[in-house]
């Protein structure tokens, strides 16, 4: 499913071809392996409150979200080989490419929204 996502704190749009991951295996792939994200693109992880961006080969920008959306962490380009620390207050993640946050002028406590797109 391709999801829109949406900064309704700052009205920006952060995503408009976003995959979501809720299987056990399209959660533990995630974005392992591609060589590139481009801007546009991102992956939802849903459940999850920790990542990893090990046999990564680009840096991500992440999003972790409360139960309404609400970042309650988050990681300017993240470089690959790194972990996070697990954040309880987080339901899910939103991974997108470096430099989308800072572009978006996304600040923690923001409230995302995920729409479909058909």
């Amino acid at each position: 499913m391709r999801l829109r996502v949406n900064n309704v704190t700052r009205d920006r749009l952060l995503a408009d071809r976003a995959e979501r991951a809720t299987s056990f295996g399209d959660r533990f792939i995630g974005l392992m392996g591609r060589r590139s994200l481009a801007l546009g693109e991102g992956l939802h992880i849903d459940p999850c409150n920790s990542i990893h961006t090990f046999f990564m080969r680009i840096p991500i920008d992440v999003a972790f979200l409360d139960p309404d959306g609400v970042i309650v962490k988050q990681f300017l380009a993240l470089p690959p080989w790194r972990g996070t620390s697990m954040y309880f207050r987080a339901k899910s993640v939103l991974e997108l490419p470096a430099g989308t946050l800072a572009a978006s002028g996304t600040q923690e406590g923001d409230r995302l929204v995920f729409e479909p797109v058909a």
